[in-house]
């Protein structure tokens, strides 16, 4: 059937005017989006950009971080492990299947497309890397294969889970059980009363905050850094910790701000009996060096003994002393 002549004209009109139009609303969205003039003030930082998907070949870092570690017989032996851990293998093995059994985000799944996912001694070793050594969370990707957003989220977990599980039986202060432990330690040794040893030293803060290092500049050390405060054991157990505030800090100072002894002025800490040439003691007491003040918490050596019981006693207390050093 013929088509009306009048149909035919419209539909070729209107068609046309509908080109137009389409051309010039597409020529309007062009110039609202992309124009670059100082007329508009267009955020085009605001404009969101396809995500870029990379192929970490995740499987592959974790077979060669178990080759390198774990493996019967690793490329790195236990020497290597401990200096690039910052500690032993099996201490780092017992962290992760800690961890692996407590939270499920530490555990390795299969997606839907069968991919193992990220492995926990690859999740624990990118955390383990930004905390021994201070890098930058991309830093760890070149090893173990892990994008930076997931190592940040890695490392977060990490702490969380460490304290978590970890908390009740090594981040906390010595029970009455614990004090009866360190008191027969001492006393084996022949300082009787003892809780342990003192001292402080300078740490340094790699990655200090450019705004914040005149606050901590050592002139010992020319750096920053924050003086540490810490009680040791003679099995190398470090029961209490202390970073001293920002500003000019020594030894003293430090100790002024301390809680070491909170528990003993609140009448809190754990009850310490002994006696010593017919004398009774109620108050334990901790070996330190000479720059401390006159504290009866505090039994320093004698810097120039005069006798053989003088020199006998400045000779094992330095010995024990030891301990805080050997910790640190």
């Amino acid at each position: 059937m013929a088509r009306n002549f009048d149909d035919m004209f419209n539909e070729v009109l209107y068609g046309k005017r509908r080109r137009q139009d389409n051309t010039l609303i597409d020529h309007w969205i062009d110039e609202c989006l992309f124009k670059d003039s100082e007329e508009e003030d267009i955020d085009r930082s605001s404009i969101p950009t396809p995500c870029t998907w990379i192929n970490r070949d995740r499987e592959a870092g974790q077979d060669r971080l178990f080759q390198d570690y774990f493996a019967d017989e690793p490329v790195y032996n236990a020497d290597i492990f401990r200096r690039r851990f910052r500690m032993r293998r099996h201490v780092f093995l017992r962290i992760v299947d800690a961890l692996s059994n407590v939270y499920p985000y530490f555990q390795q799944r299969v997606d839907a497309t069968g991919r193992r996912d990220l492995s926990p001694h690859q999740k624990c070793t990118a955390a383990i890397r930004m905390l021994a050594y201070g890098i930058a969370a991309d830093a760890a990707y070149d090893y173990v294969h892990i994008g930076e957003s997931t190592t940040i989220e890695c490392l977060k977990k990490f702490v969380e889970g460490v304290i978590s599980v970890f908390e009740d039986e090594y981040l906390r202060k010595p029970n009455l059980n614990d004090v009866q432990r360190l008191l027969q330690m001492t006393e084996s040794r022949g300082f009787r009363g003892m809780l342990g040893s003192t001292d402080y030293m300078h740490w340094q803060w790699k990655n200090c905050p450019k705004a914040w290092k005149s606050m901590y500049m050592s002139g010992y050390c020319g750096v920053a850094t924050i003086v540490l405060e810490v009680v040791a054991s003679s099995n190398l157990w470090i029961w209490h910790a202390f970073f001293g505030i920002s500003g000019s800090n020594n030894d003293i100072n430090v100790l002024d701000r301390s809680p070491v002894f909170d528990d003993i002025l609140n009448d809190r800490a754990s009850e310490v009996n002994y006696t010593i040439n017919g004398n009774n003691y109620t108050m334990g007491y901790y070996l330190a060096d000479g720059i401390y003040s006159e504290w009866v918490t505090f039994v320093k050596s004698i810097s120039k003994p005069q006798g053989e019981k003088c020199k006998l006693f400045a000779q094992y207390q330095e010995g024990q002393r030891k301990d805080v050093e050997r910790a640190f």
